[in-house]
């Protein structure tokens, strides 16, 4: 094994052994693993395609759908429902497929999100197509999680690499194409054929796994009751914790009464959360995720990587607009450099984990990360197209190296019968960062630059900070040195944001380096030949 990493049965000192790696250990594991069929791989990887393309596609169609359905002032609420249904559910999910296999809740999953966009394309207002995305929301949770439980399901751990990289291409390509592919559909066919092109393309998805998937013999003896009450207390929690996240700052203000007390409903259904799942014979939320130092590292650096991407995914585009003077394609253009990087990165993480570990790998891609996002604030004004690009591009690069060993490597850590938890408490930790810091540097650039607005030199500049975007995109509404001031300080607050995605960026190396031991605790049959 060249990866330098432990394949003892667990030697994770926190956790005292992994449960389960003695004989008793599901015949999954102890059978050899069945040859993925190339069928069931392209239906994985339609169906990842599908949860990557639905943002992209349906955001620029967005000024087709309010134009008809109304409800411009709930609009955010298209994305903002998909993305809370489907991170809420992922540990839900997680534990289902450990208990009853990935083929049925996979199915469910696509059933959902195809049953949901049938629904979107026949919604007759704003709040049927928010109820209805809800839902598609609902099956794309047990997308994301499953798609990448089975990945390391099908493959050895030799093998892995190839098929994350894969996924990450097709989640480069989405990024790249989804935008384009929305505007041509929205503009020649009508909006509601961006939800109708899904119905084929799960249906295929739902046929070739229904019919080609076939998963190992488990041993008798892992399932037992579903923990429904565990499920709906994280249900309850995660969706509270999110819509506060979401609103807070945009419907109302941070320190408001609904605010905060939203925030306290969340806390009190969190301790609820922790009562019910230490009575549960079996956890929807198992306290191993964070006895075991592996498992916990993980989560905590995933959640620093979900908040460091708000500055590049989120920021970048109006950074790109506001003060480089693109217009929308260009800034997609701009960011899309990111997504280019990243799966080539991804792929050629193997040969660097090999060497030195899956710890410090990752450790070094995102200490790189952390450079490359803080050269940011060292722009200068206004930066030549390339310098942001070359950033984007170097940061694709970085977190390529970052992101895939902790993927592949937690994931090895575990047996069959506690892969699917571990991997949606990954990802249920990334989206739960990437919320966070969707509203903590939100927060940072609204307070920056209402900070520039009220101690302005010049006059004419807007009254709030809703009138930035419409002064900014519409030439004429301010005078030069107005307009100027403007973009200096939305520069100003894109300092400050690439400046906090560094901060994250440096938590999260430290996380790796203090709390993950440095040799993953590789299972004895997830070694390399």
């Amino acid at each position: 094994m060249g990866s330098g990493e432990s394949t003892g049965a667990s030697t994770d000192d926190s956790a005292g052994g992994i449960p389960g790696s003695d004989p008793a250990r599901p015949a999954a594991q102890a059978s050899a693993k069945p040859r993925p069929r190339t069928a069931v791989v392209a239906a994985l990887m339609l169906t990842m395609g599908l949860v990557a393309l639905d943002s992209a596609v349906v955001a620029t169609a967005v000024p087709q759908i309010v134009g008809d359905l109304g409800g411009f002032a709930a609009f955010s609420w298209i994305f903002s429902g998909y993305i809370l249904a489907g991170t809420v559910t992922l540990p839900v999910y997680g534990k289902l497929s450990d208990t009853y296999g990935r083929k049925p809740v996979l199915l469910l999953g696509i059933s959902l999100f195809l049953l949901g966009s049938l629904l979107c394309a026949a919604a007759w207002n704003m709040a049927a197509l928010i109820a209805f995305r809800i839902l598609q929301g609902l099956g794309g949770g047990a997308l994301q999680g499953t798609v990448q439980t089975l990945a390391a399901d099908l493959y050895p751990l030799k093998d892995r690499p190839r098929i994350q990289a894969r996924m990450s291409a097709v989640w480069a390509t989405s990024a790249l194409a989804g935008p384009a592919l929305g505007g041509l559909i929205a503009t020649y066919t009508g909006w509601r054929w961006i939800f109708l092109i899904n119905l084929p393309l799960a249906a295929a998805a739902l046929w070739v796994i229904n019919r080609h998937l076939v998963e190992p013999t488990r041993a008798p003896g892992r399932t037992g009751p579903v923990d429904w009450a565990g499920a709906l207390a994280v249900f309850a929690c995660g969706g509270l914790l999110l819509f506060a996240l979401v609103q807070g700052g945009v419907a109302w203000p941070w320190l408001s009464a609904p605010s905060l007390g939203l925030f306290a409903a969340a806390a009190a259904l969190g301790v609820l959360v922790v009562w019910v799942e230490r009575r549960a014979e079996q956890p929807i939320l198992p306290g191993w995720v964070w006895r075991r130092r592996t498992i916990a590292a993980v989560n905590l650096a995933m959640a620093g990587l979900g908040l460091l991407m708000v500055a590049p995914m989120v920021f970048m585009p109006t950074y790109a607009q506001s003060v480089l003077g693109l217009g929308p394609t260009g800034a997609g253009l701009v960011t899309s450099a990111m997504t280019l990087s990243w799966p080539i990165s991804a792929a050629c993480a193997q040969h660097v984990y090999r060497r030195i570990g899956f710890r410090n790998t990752a450790a070094t891609g995102v200490a790189l990360a952390a450079l490359i996002l803080g050269s940011f604030t060292l722009l200068p004004y206004p930066a030549p197209v390339w310098q942001p690009v070359l950033i984007m591009l170097l940061l694709g690069g970085a977190l390529g190296l970052f992101q895939l060993p902790l993927i592949v490597g937690v994931q090895s850590t575990v047996g069959w019968e506690e892969r699917g938890t571990t991997t949606a408490s990954v990802l249920f930790c990334r989206n739960v960062g990437q919320s966070v810091g969707a509203a903590l540097l939100g927060a940072v650039a609204n307070a920056t630059i209402a900070g520039r607005l009220a101690q302005a030199p010049v006059p004419g500049l807007p009254a709030t900070l809703d009138d930035v975007s419409k002064a900014l995109t519409q030439p004429g509404l301010l005078s030069q040195e107005a307009d100027d001031y403007l973009r200096r300080a939305v520069a100003a607050a894109g300092d400050h944001i690439f400046l906090g995605a560094t901060l994250a960026a440096v938590a999260s190396a430290l996380v790796l380096l203090l709390v993950a031991p440095r040799r993953f605790p590789l299972l004895p049959e997830q070694r390399e030949g």
